[in-house]
C-alpha cells in the first residue's frame, strides 16, 4: 500500500540549496583568483622573489611570503623584505588600455607610503625599489629601454629617507660588479645588469661605494607615527636596495649573487623570520605593548584539566551508552518519516495494523487489493491518468483489451477476494495476494 501512499522522500539537503552553495563557492573562488593572480604572476615572474625564499629555507634560514590576512608577531621577524612594484607610492595606477601601454606602464601593485615606514619603524626592514617595467615580466627579456624613470625612484627615497639629496645612478657598461666581503672575510662578488644605484650622503654604503651604493642603510623619514607603535626601536633606520636584480629570481643565479643574498640577509636577521612581505596593510603586532586581556584561552583550558577531565570522560560514556541503546531498541531515523506523505503514510499503516490486530485479515486483503490495483495504474498510466484506471472497473475494462488471457484470471481473484470472510487464516490471506500479485505481475510486464 506505500506505492500509493507516499510521495518522494526528502533525503539531505535540497537541490536548490545544493546549487546555491556552489554557486557562492564558486563566486568566492573566482573572486579570490582575480584578486590574487596579480601578486602570483608578479611573485613568480623574473622580477619576483620567489626563487629567494626558496634559496633562504634550502640553505637552512628561516624565510617565508608573506600575503596578509592575520596578525605576526614582530618580535619574531628578524627582517622585513618589502619589494616594491609602485613608481608612485600613495597614487592609484592608471589602467593600461592598449598593449604598448601595457607593456611600458611602471606600476603594477600600488602601495602606501605611511604602511611601508610604519613597517619599518617597528622591525628591520629592507626596502627593494622598482627597475623593470611590466615588458621585462611579461617578456622575459631584460634591456635597459624597460627601465622605469630616475625621477620616480628619486622620489620613492625622498618619501622613505625625507632627504632631498639624493641621485640615482645608472651603470655606464651592461654588466657591473660589485666587491662584497663577508663576516667570515670571503671575499664575493655580485654581478648585476644595468645596474641601477643611488647616492645620499645621510646613507651607508654596505654592496658599493658612497657615489654609486647598491644596498645602503639609511634613515628613516622622521615624520610622526601615525599609530604610535613603534615597537619599541628607536633606531628608525631603514636598508635599501636600489636594485632588485641582487635577489629576484631573474638576478640569483648571476655571479655570487645567491651567496651574497645568502650572507646578507641572514647576518641581518640571525636566528630570527625573514618575512617577505608583499601585503598592503599593517600585520605586525606587538605582544609586550598589547593590553592584557582579562580572559584567556588557558582559563578555558582549566576546565578539561583534572579533576573535570574524569566527569567529561564519564558524560562520554553515559552519551556512548546511550546511543547505542537507543540504537539497539529503536534502530536509526526513518528519512521517509519527514518526508511529504508521512502523515497519509502513518494514517494507513496505524489502520493496516488495527485490522491485523482485531483479526479482519480478509478487510485488510480487499484494502490491499484496490491500492495495488492503484499503484499498478499509476505505474503504468502516469499520474495524469492514475485516477482514471485505479477503479476496479476501469482497469479490468483495460485489462481485457491488452491482456485478454489473464482478465478472466483477475476477475476470479477479485471475485475470491471481495468473497472473503472477516477472519480468515493468515495461510489462505498470503495465498490470497499472492495469486492476485501474479496476475498484475503478468499484466505490468505485458508478459
Amino acid at each position: 500500500m506505500s506505492e500509493t501512499a507516499t510521495g518522494p522522500d526528502a533525503r539531505g539537503p535540497r537541490l536548490e540549496m545544493i546549487i546555491i552553495g556552489l554557486i557562492c563557492l564558486v563566486v568566492l573562488s573566482a573572486g579570490w583568483y582575480v584578486l590574487s593572480q596579480q601578486q602570483q604572476s608578479l611573485r613568480r615572474s623574473p622580477a619576483g622573489f620567489d626563487g629567494l625564499q626558496v634559496w633562504l629555507a634550502a640553505n637552512g634560514v628561516s624565510a617565508q611570503n608573506f600575503t596578509g590576512g592575520w596578525l605576526m608577531d614582530q618580535t619574531a621577524v628578524g627582517l622585513l623584505l618589502i619589494p616594491l612594484h609602485d613608481t608612485r607610492l600613495d597614487v592609484a595606477r592608471p589602467r593600461p588600455v592598449t598593449t604598448e601601454e601595457l607593456l611600458r606602464q611602471q606600476d603594477e601593485y600600488d602601495l602606501l607610503t605611511p604602511v611601508i615606514t610604519s613597517k619599518a619603524r617597528r622591525v628591520p626592514a629592507l626596502v627593494v625599489l622598482p627597475k623593470w617595467r611590466s615588458g621585462m615580466r611579461l617578456t622575459g627579456l631584460a634591456h635597459p629601454v624597460l627601465n622605469v624613470e630616475t625621477e620616480r625612484l628619486e622620489d620613492i627615497l625622498e618619501k622613505l629617507t625625507g632627504s632631498t639629496d639624493i641621485a640615482a645612478v645608472s651603470a655606464d657598461s651592461p654588466f657591473t660588479d660589485f666587491s662584497y666581503r663577508s663576516p667570515e672575510g670571503e671575499d664575493l662578488t655580485a654581478r648585476i645588469y644595468a645596474a641601477q644605484m643611488f647616492t645620499n650622503a645621510d646613507c651607508r654604503p654596505v654592496i658599493g661605494q658612497g657615489a654609486a651604493m647598491l644596498l645602503a642603510d639609511c634613515p628613516l623619514a622622521t615624520d610622526a607615527d601615525p599609530d604610535n607603535q613603534a615597537g619599541g626601536r628607536t633606531e628608525n633606520r631603514i636598508l635599501v636596495l636600489a636594485d632588485p636584480d641582487l635577489l629576484n629570481n631573474h638576478g640569483l643565479r648571476l655571479g655570487d649573487n645567491a651567496q651574497v643574498a645568502l650572507d646578507v640577509l641572514g647576518s641581518r636577521a640571525g636566528d630570527r623570520n625573514i618575512v617577505i612581505d608583499y601585503s598592503r596593510d599593517i600585520w605586525l603586532r606587538d605582544p609586550v605593548s598589547e593590553p592584557a586581556r582579562e580572559r584567556t584561552w588557558d582559563d578555558l583550558a582549566r576546565f578539561f584539566g583534572p579533576p573535570f577531565v574524569t566527569l567529561w570522560a564519564g558524560a562520554a560514556l553515559v552519551l556512548a551508552l546511550f546511543l547505542w541503546r537507543a540504537a539497539l531498541r529503536n534502530g536509526p531515523v526513518r528519512p521517509e518519516g519527514s518526508g511529504p506523505g508521512a502523515g497519509k503514510m502513518l494514517a494507513v499503516n496505524a489502520r493496516a495494523r488495527l485490522m491485523r490486530l482485531s483479526g479482519q485479515d480478509g478487510a485488510l486483503i480487499r484494502e490491499y487489493a484496490t491500492a495495488r490495483l492503484a499503484a499498478t495504474a499509476a505505474s503504468l498510466f502516469g499520474p495524469a491518468y492514475a485516477r482514471h484506471y485505479s477503479g476496479e472497473e476501469a482497469f479490468l475494462a483495460y485489462a481485457a483489451r491488452r491482456h485478454p488471457e489473464e482478465t478472466f484470471r483477475m476477475r476470479a481473484v477479485l471475485a475470491a477476494i471481495r468473497a472473503l470472510p472477516a477472519r480468515l487464516p493468515a495461510a489462505e490471506a498470503i495465498h490470497q495476494i499472492d495469486q492476485l500479485e501474479q496476475v498484475l505481475e503478468q499484466i505490468s510486464h505485458d508478459a
